[in-house]
């Protein structure tokens, strides 16, 4: 996350860069952007990433 690279962040970039995505997709870069605020908040307290990013595995 400290460096943009995180998974919501390319999301949001996407979304920004893609022309007509952003006023189809507002709805999804919102949700990025609180699903960021909480893993942020998450490691901070927790000093680990929240199971649902730590524990993720590409499907078979």
């Amino acid at each position: 996350m400290l460096n943009d690279l995180d998974r919501y962040h390319l999301v949001i970039d996407a979304i920004d860069r893609i022309p007509g995505l952003g006023a189809k997709a507002g709805h999804v870069r919102q949700l990025m952007e609180d699903k960021r605020t909480e893993a942020r908040a998450y490691t901070r307290a927790e000093g680990d990433d929240a199971p649902e990013i730590r524990d993720w595995v590409w499907p078979a």
